[in-house]
């Protein structure tokens, strides 16, 4: 098996409009280094492990015994972790079926990621599923503040994002308006990757339209016309966004638009923004400040230059 391989399998890829290409810079989640345990398995001694411990799971064994639980790799990774990761289906679902409610579903690698985070980032759903019922908490975030909801979205992965929702009803609330290390929320996530769907799905199952990211305060919309994608700026009003919504730096939707060359984003907003509020405010910024349609995507997303 390729252990390098990460399966995009039934990820959706959503290009809208002025939109850069799926594997573009546009989405930063293609920088992010998946986990922690790709290259773990090239070890012999470990290989071994692995061969030995899962193949060997039985029920007869009592719990406590399990040698299986109690081996971690340099990186953190449990044998669990392992065979997510390396798309074992079978080791895995054995584990979690001998861990109904045990810690060991919950061990965190050295960047903090659980089990579920890394189902989540292979797009293997079924494992998800059988993780959140065996008693995976959704709640545990990774080194960058993500949740496994988090990451569905920001990948754009619809059959996780599903299984995620449909399984913890009961956290829903708490995961969706949680925000991560760089203050966005899953709403937001799913909103910078273009990922409509989701947006809508988000919406539709209460996430707050206008929650403000806590770098710059653009709300969902603002984000959509830094972006430049008058599709979700469209989906975004229709679902009920409001236009005069400020964020931090003083500024509605429509004053981003100012300095950008997509008509059809101004005509749509400058339509609904209240008449008041449609000239820039007053600002010791000037208006270059607004003109970072080629800025890099880091200096896009600054609050520094927001936030001003």
């Amino acid at each position: 098996m390729d252990v390098h391989r990460v399966s995009n399998h039934n990820q959706m890829d959503y290009n809208l409009d002025n939109m850069e290409p799926k594997h573009g810079k546009m989405l930063p989640c293609q920088e992010d280094r998946f986990d922690s345990g790709l290259d773990s398995l090239k070890e012999d001694e470990l290989v071994n492990d692995f061969e030995d411990m899962t193949v060997n799971i039985s029920e007869d064994v009592p719990p406590e015994y399990e040698p299986w639980r109690s081996a971690v790799t340099e990186d953190g990774d449990t044998l669990l972790h392992l065979a997510i990761i390396h798309e074992a289906t079978e080791h895995a679902l054995q584990m979690i079926k001998l861990s109904h409610n045990h810690p060991f579903l919950n061990e965190q690698n050295h960047q903090r990621q659980t089990a579920l985070h890394l189902a989540v980032i292979t797009e293997q759903p079924q494992l998800v599923e059988r993780l959140l019922k065996a008693g995976c908490d959704p709640l545990l975030s990774d080194d960058s503040g993500n949740t496994a909801l988090h990451i569905a979205c920001k990948r754009g992965s619809l059959a996780c994002f599903s299984v995620i929702t449909q399984n913890c009803h009961r956290h829903f609330t708490s995961i969706v308006s949680f925000p991560n290390y760089s203050g966005q929320n899953c709403l937001h996530l799913a909103s910078i990757n273009g990922y409509i769907s989701l947006v809508e799905n988000l919406v539709q199952l209460g996430a707050d339209i206008n929650a403000q990211e806590q770098c710059s305060g653009r709300t969902s919309l603002h984000l959509a016309v830094d972006l430049q994608n008058p599709t979700l700026v469209r989906c975004l009003l229709n679902l009920g966004a409001d236009v005069n919504c400020f964020n931090y730096g003083g500024f509605t939707a429509y004053h981003l638009t100012y300095g950008r060359q997509n008509e059809e984003i101004r005509r749509q907003l400058y339509e609904k923004t209240a008449q008041e509020l449609r000239e820039l405010p007053d600002s010791e910024s000037d208006e270059s400040d607004m003109e970072d349609g080629d800025l890099s995507e880091d200096e896009l997303y600054d609050d520094i230059k927001f936030g001003k």
